[in-house]
């Protein structure tokens, strides 16, 4: 008999053998989902769905695309500024000539989990001054050790940070004593409002209390003026009073754009320091003290450098 002949039937075992296939497919792929559970079953079915909808979501994911550069494109045609995803700058009134000195002569006394955690916060105050309506002159003193060696390593782009000026030299060697005062919690001094011919230093330290009174030690050693934030005259703090070096930068800032300490603290201090007007009670507790600056460090922004822009002055 000739192949002629044989095509058809070969065809037709060929189509009988991938019915069987598929049926046999569907019995076990039935007889598997019996042995499921219900729970089991419907997030298969879930599965299968998301599966299903994959070509529905891409083409509305194009489509959204598409409005968006039309939209950008009609925007652009009318002479209108497109802001996309960046985050603008403040516009600035006024910049401010007073300046904030972050003091990192205490390298040597921090865990380098601690180093780390200061780094971030000094990223804080670096983008929130860029934004603020009246930036200061910001300092960064005896920055070298721990703290250099993992800026350098987990954020190469600070070298091109603008409107800073990073010194290796301790504060006292670069401004007048008379020009500066610490601000520490434990002076007895006051502050009730800002000097802007002054230069108000923050001691750069996360040391979860293991050296308290070490910065009010210092300005007495060096014989400068020091002074603490008045945040007992218009706050209650149920957990500790020390703050972290972002949130004294910040409510510096806040202050001069506000001219009123309370605005400053309550738009500045975190929930969690349960921080209340005076008067009132709060239920935050010293059992968080030990994770404050942890979670306080974790809120830092990532600095976008500006590779383009001026070094800033560095030694």
């Amino acid at each position: 008999m000739s192949s002629e002949y044989l095509t058809p039937s070969k065809e037709n075992n060929d189509v009988a053998s991938a019915t069987e296939n598929k049926e046999g497919q569907s019995s076990a792929y039935k007889k598997e989902t019996e042995t499921l559970s219900k729970k089991q079953r419907k997030k298969l079915m879930r599965h299968q769905k998301w599966e299903e909808e994959r070509n529905l979501r891409k083409q509305k994911r194009k489509e959204k695309r598409q409005k968006r550069s039309l939209e950008r494109k009609n925007q652009g045609e009318e002479g209108g500024e497109f802001v996309g995803r960046k985050r603008l700058r403040k516009e600035v009134t006024t910049s401010s000539p007073l300046r904030l000195v972050i003091d990192c002569s205490f390298d040597n006394l921090m865990m380098f989990k601690d180093v780390r955690k200061l780094h971030k916060q000094i990223q804080r105050c670096y983008s929130v001054n860029r934004r603020a309506a009246h930036p200061v002159q910001f300092y960064l003193t005896s920055l070298g050790g721990q703290l250099k060696q993992n800026m350098d390593k987990t954020d190469e782009g600070w070298v091109n940070w603008k409107d800073i000026t990073v010194k290796t030299e301790a504060y006292h060697e670069l401004m007048a004593k008379e020009e500066l005062v610490y601000l520490t919690s434990d002076s007895p001094n006051v502050l009730t409002e800002l000097d802007e011919t002054k230069a108000y230093v923050i001691g750069g330290l996360v040391d979860h209390n293991h050296h308290k009174g070490i910065t009010f030690k210092r300005a007495q050693e060096l014989g400068i003026d020091h002074a603490q934030l008045p945040l007992n005259s218009f706050v209650k703090m149920n957990s500790r009073k020390v703050l972290a070096v972002n949130h004294v930068f910040e409510i510096m800032l806040v202050y001069l754009e506000k001219g009123n300490w309370q605005e400053a603290f309550f738009t500045v201090l975190p929930l969690r320091k349960g921080a209340m007007p005076l008067g009132q009670k709060g239920t935050a507790t010293e059992d968080e003290e030990e994770e404050e600056s942890d979670r306080d460090s974790d809120t830092a922004e990532t600095v976008t450098p500006n590779t383009t822009g001026n070094k800033q002055d560095q030694q």
